[in-house]
């Protein structure tokens, strides 16, 4: 389990951005696939969650995840729900203590946001998609209607694909650009503290290896739409699901090798005391 140390520092709050290290599955899903998606046994899965949920000193009952379809969509946990009636979203937000807000990635970015001093807390699954759709501040202004003070909200984007292994079109390309530049520029002193300069577009994308494409900072672009809330700290874990086999699943890793199906990390948040 890796932790941010903004994070950790918010009282009240828990989270762990799970690799997949340390469960029961086999295989291709070996061995901490938390996924019912996944044709990985569905025993194995729960028993992973069950894992994950007891290491951030929870029981397995108070995960809540959704299924993700890459949209805008947002919802709030005022209760758990069983895995079979997951509403179709890619951002939970809650104010109830002891409810774990998770999401599953493979490649796509878990963030999790927290103001502990409002006692709010967020998670959102945002490939380029749901990024360039909105879900990130879809998630933020949810949370902000539950009563948290975006100035005082801390976001941290977890482990996902790199830029270094992440080759696009052109198309993605310039769909990415052109919504970036008709944000304008980010205010004066937006900051995060781990990008402590400001992430130009351009910056986005570097020349791929082949003629035509190029190869996309995920995880700075996340950053980047967050930076432009002006939230109190902006950070990335910085490590590349793609890259490290020995720790992560992969979506794309698993396509390039033929493979029939993949498992999924899983990332997760919540408020107790």
């Amino acid at each position: 389990m890796i932790t941010a140390q903004e994070m950790a520092r918010a009282a009240g709050v828990r989270h762990g951005f799970f690799t997949r290290q340390g469960g029961v599955s086999e295989g291709v899903y070996a061995s901490l696939n938390c996924g019912f998606g996944s044709n990985d046994n569905p025993a194995h899965v729960a028993e992973n969650r069950a894992i994950a949920l007891r290491a951030l000193g929870l029981s397995p009952e108070a995960l809540v995840t959704v299924y993700q379809i890459h949209s805008s969509e947002v919802v709030v946990a005022d209760d758990p729900w069983p895995p079979a009636r997951a509403p179709k979203a890619d951002g939970i937000v809650t104010r109830r203590p002891g409810i774990a807000l998770g999401v599953l990635t493979a490649d796509c970015a878990p963030i999790l946001l927290a103001d502990a001093g409002a006692g709010v807390i967020g998670a959102a699954h945002a490939g380029w998609r749901g990024a360039l759709g909105g879900i990130l501040e879809a998630t933020a202004r949810a949370m902000e209607r539950l009563g948290a003070r975006l100035s005082a909200t801390v976001a941290v984007v977890g482990p996902c694909i790199h830029q270094s292994s992440y080759e696009v079109g052109a198309d993605l390309r310039d769909a990415v650009l052109a919504a970036e530049r008709a944000c304008g520029d980010m205010p004066p002193g937006m900051r995060s503290h781990d990008d402590r300069q400001e992430i130009n577009p351009d910056d986005l994308f570097r020349a791929g290896a082949r003629s035509g494409k190029f190869q996309f900072d995920l995880p700075g672009f996340m950053v980047r739409r967050l930076q432009r809330l002006a939230l109190g700290a902006v950070s990335r874990v910085g490590v590349d699901t793609f890259a490290d086999e020995k720790r992560f699943f992969s979506y794309r890793r698993s396509v390039k090798r033929g493979e029939a199906d993949y498992g999924r990390e899983l990332s997760a948040i919540a408020l107790v005391g």
